[in-house]
């Protein structure tokens, strides 16, 4: 079955761990404090919990006096990678602009040039550029959501633009696929039946009728182990991601 949303994903879980036939000694705040947490992790360490992605800045005065970019609306921005000056247009559609001018030319030397030659200039010429002109600094940090540039601003005017490069949560309630992601589901169901090993441990060895023992530790190492299981499988397949600031 395929799930789609929140509350699909814990009825889900549910069915996995038993119910209805058998009764989940979990509280309903404890199975949402659960799903968060499998959120925060597979957004912290999943590959498919975040994405590159470009945001454009327009300058204004307030950021060139400062020196700061304030991201606090913007709760999905997970790490920076670079800023990019692009100036006061954000697309090369002037005929006359000499970037556009650049790219006429380039595509002329392309079709008479070989393009492996052209990669390797391109590529010497951008190691001039971060040799000779460098990188603009920048920090970040994701819990203030500020973006410091430590650079001189006396070169940049009000309007221009700034490229922010970097990565970004997928967001659960635009993205319904992520509630379908097999390792959440599996992670999701695993914290949950250790919060219902954990609740059960102060009634470990009490008898019910018709002499079923509850063994609340055992059912909690078991949940332990399939975590740390996961956890395991995550951390081995992870794909490298860029440097980041965040």
């Amino acid at each position: 079955m395929a799930v789609s949303s929140r509350e699909e994903l814990i009825q889900y879980c549910l069915r996995e761990l038993g119910e209805p036939l058998i009764r989940i000694n979990v509280a309903e705040e404890q199975i949402e404090d659960r799903v968060d947490e499998a959120l925060e992790v597979f957004r912290e360490y999943h590959w498919d919990g975040i994405e590159k992605s470009y945001l454009p800045v327009q300058l204004t005065q307030e950021i060139i006096d400062t020196k700061v970019i304030d991201l606090s609306d913007n709760n999905l921005i997970y790490g920076v990678i670079k800023i990019h000056y692009v100036g006061t247009n954000l697309s090369s559609n002037n005929l006359f602009s000499l970037e556009y001018q650049m790219r006429v030319q380039d595509l002329y030397n392309l079709i008479q040039a070989d393009i492996i030659n052209y990669s390797l200039t391109q590529q010497h010429l951008s190691l001039l550029d971060d040799q000779l002109v460098g990188r603009k600094p920048f920090r970040f940090n994701r819990l203030t959501k500020q973006v410091y540039l430590d650079t001189n601003m006396a070169n940049f005017s009000v309007g221009e633009y700034i490229l922010i490069e970097c990565y970004k949560i997928i967001d659960e309630t635009v993205v319904e696929a992520v509630w379908n992601n097999s390792w959440l589901k599996h992670y999701t169901t695993a914290l949950i039946k250790r919060q219902w090993g954990s609740n059960l441990k102060k009634y470990s060895g009490m008898q019910l009728s018709g002499g079923v023992v509850i063994d609340g530790a055992a059912l909690y190492q078991e949940a332990d182990g399939e975590v740390n299981e996961l956890m395991e499988d995550l951390n081995g397949k992870s794909a490298p991601l860029e440097f980041f600031v965040g």
